[in-house]
């Protein structure tokens, strides 16, 4: 079974203007509402690719129910928390020519929910996965990454952490089976400015050397490189095609590197493809692609 874990889901509510001028009522053109955190991007690719996830995290609130009931299907299963108070965020996203984003804050979470969410990364066994990804909410303790992977520590788990900076770091003594910074994160953890794929394998190997086995560096428009846990490197391009929205792209960069690897049974080599092809695919619309996109970028790489 596949994990993924959502400290803080939300609700992503987009609205378009022609112009958004301060101070005055102004009427949208149109509005779209999406379920997202980043955990739960994952398993709704997952699901596109027909791999079944449980999906972990907190939810609060209408908002809360709402997220759960619209991500449920036969292959996301909804395990979450619910908390007593609060509820789960809405982030506001107003596109009028410059997009403007809101995040909220989300409910606080006690320690004793925290230890509800504990007692259900225990039931993680050998031969599963887990998928932590995004940053920790400014309501829970900075240490709440840490203190899962030490719960399933000595398990024969496949980790997966999609972090930046100081979150990524700390995860890298649990032996991660997959990291994925940015090559813009990659340079910021050594404070270098990075340009070339040489550059890029140099700090991949860094990170290597600290206890992860595949480090995934994604460069936007220029696909991605695979440091792999055999020494081999592993370079692709992205397909060609239009930006429309990059949120989720990472996310589903991820779930396709899953998928790849499952159904190839470990060749670094298809999960690399597919990871770009699912990356890709979500880029190039509105919202997370579906599995019919994902194929169509696959047959074109």
């Amino acid at each position: 079974m596949i994990y993924t874990v959502t400290l803080n889901p939300s609700i992503d509510y987009i609205v378009r203007l022609d112009s958004l001028v301060p101070g005055i009522t102004n009427r949208t053109t149109a509005e779209e509402y999406y379920y997202g955190g980043k955990g739960i991007n994952v398993s709704c690719v997952l699901a596109e690719l027909d791999l079944e996830s449980t999906a972990f995290g907190f939810v609060a609130g209408f908002t809360g129910d709402a997220i759960e009931k619209g991500i449920r299907n036969d292959r996301i299963i909804t395990d979450f928390i619910k908390l007593e108070s609060g509820i789960s965020r809405i982030n506001i996203k107003i596109k009028a020519g410059v997009e403007t984003e809101i995040n909220c804050q989300g409910p606080h979470i006690s320690e004793g929910e925290l230890e509800r969410l504990f007692s259900k990364i225990d039931r993680i066994s050998d031969g599963d996965t887990i998928v932590i990804a995004g940053n920790i909410p400014n309501t829970m303790p900075d240490d709440v990454y840490e203190r899962i992977l030490e719960r399933i520590k000595g398990k024969d788990v496949r980790i997966v952490v999609d972090a930046t900076k100081k979150l990524l770091l700390n995860a890298l003594k649990y032996k991660p089976f997959l990291i994925k910074p940015n090559n813009f994160e990659l340079g910021e953890l050594f404070s270098v400015d990075l340009h070339t794929d040489e550059e890029i394998t140099v700090c991949a190997k860094q990170l290597q050397a600290m206890g992860a086995r595949n480090v995934l560096v994604s460069l936007g428009g220029d696909g991605a490189l695979l440091l792999g846990e055999d020494g081999q490197v592993y370079r692709r391009q992205s397909p060609n095609g239009t930006l429309v929205n990059s949120v989720g792209a990472g996310d589903s960069m991820v779930a396709g590197f899953l998928a790849g690897f499952e159904a190839s049974k470990g060749d670094l080599n298809e999960a690399l493809k597919m990871g770009i092809s699912a990356g890709s695919a979500s880029a190039f619309h509105e919202w997370l692609a579906t599995e019919d996109d994902i194929k169509e970028v696959y047959a074109a790489l």
